[in-house]
């Protein structure tokens, strides 16, 4: 029955086009076309939605597209739904392209994200003051490798993911060189490498993730966040620039282009009813990135076991 996960690729292959089923029930036959990144969760959470909307009767393409980029092809509609547009980078973003006309935020995933600077608790050992930011100040050389010294590394995620942390390093004059993972397996590559040797890191950690509850650790505590900190330099501590607090923290929405409300009604209310809790995205992360399951069986996994759930998303 569900052929849209059994067939699918796993890591984010671009245009897979995947018949539905009982076609000729729904509104249009034309693909709705669900925008895939480079994160384990967010591939999981947008397959998931393609195997629902198949279920449906739904024909499904996945689409490979950049986090930010994305929403140039929700505007025009060559790209349908967005499953993850975090409030931590995503919400300037999103809050442009609502008030365009042509994207709808379809609302809340049902998880909460976090997303900001994290060390391994060893590292408090070495920089007395954490989880302060200003402890950073002090001891950024504790963070030093050989390639950044004298400077402290922090290890971001790929460039593509925003997060405003060289801005950030600059309006607070933090003595750190930003180097990006060029994607989110080798983010999570280096934290487990330094983590064996005990070695110095300080790395960009998100929740919901399996990392933080299986490395002992703690965000880094910035400046409150606020939205004229980003916008306004004469807002914050440092007077000439902005970007100088840490990120926000918030919802995790679901975004679609404006055009599908007319155009797939009932996919819209799909999409829109769709919910994951932290744990359950957590949990779905850590059997594909920590135990090898293949993404197909994670999500296929999901669908078997909660069948009444998305049953009632689609009864709706």
């Amino acid at each position: 029955m569900r052929q849209f996960t059994r067939n699918t690729i796993s890591g984010a292959l671009a245009g897979l086009m995947l018949g539905g089923v009982a076609m000729a029930d729904v509104e249009s036959q034309d693909p709705i076309k669900l925008t895939l990144h480079d994160w384990s969760g967010q591939l999981i959470n947008t397959q998931i939605m393609g195997a629902v909307l198949e279920e449906a009767g739904y024909n499904v393409e996945l689409v490979q597209a950049d986090y930010i980029a994305q929403f140039a092809g929700l505007k025009t509609g060559d790209l349908t739904v967005a499953m993850e547009i975090w409030a931590t980078t995503g919400q300037e973003a999103l809050d442009e392209a609502v008030a365009s006309g042509q994207v709808e935020n379809l609302g809340e995933t049902g998880m909460q994200a976090i997303e900001e600077w994290w060390y391994p608790l060893y590292m408090k050992e070495r920089c007395p003051g954490l989880p302060d930011w200003q402890a950073l100040k002090a001891c950024a050389s504790e963070f030093a490798t050989a390639e950044t010294a004298p400077l402290g590394r922090y290890v971001g995620g790929p460039v593509t993911w925003g997060g405003f942390d060289e801005e950030r390093v600059a309006a607070l004059d933090l003595g750190f060189e930003v180097v990006h993972a060029g994607t989110d397996a080798a983010l999570f590559a280096e934290l487990e490498s330094a983590y064996q040797r005990q070695a110095p890191i300080v790395l960009w950690v998100y929740v919901p993730h399996w990392a933080p509850a299986k490395f002992e650790g703690e965000f880094v505590e910035f400046p409150p966040y606020s939205a004229e900190c980003y916008s306004d330099p004469s807002v914050g501590i440092n007077p000439d620039m902005a970007y100088d607090c840490g990120k926000p923290r918030g919802p995790i929405w679901k975004a679609a282009w404006s055009g599908m409300a007319e155009k797939w009604p009932h996919a819209r209310d799909i999409v829109q009813a769709f919910t994951l809790s932290n744990e359950e995205m957590s949990a779905m992360v850590a059997a594909v990135d920590l135990d090898g399951e293949s993404i197909e069986d994670v999500v296929n996994t999901w669908m078997d076991d909660n069948e009444a759930r998305w049953g009632a998303w689609i009864a709706e």
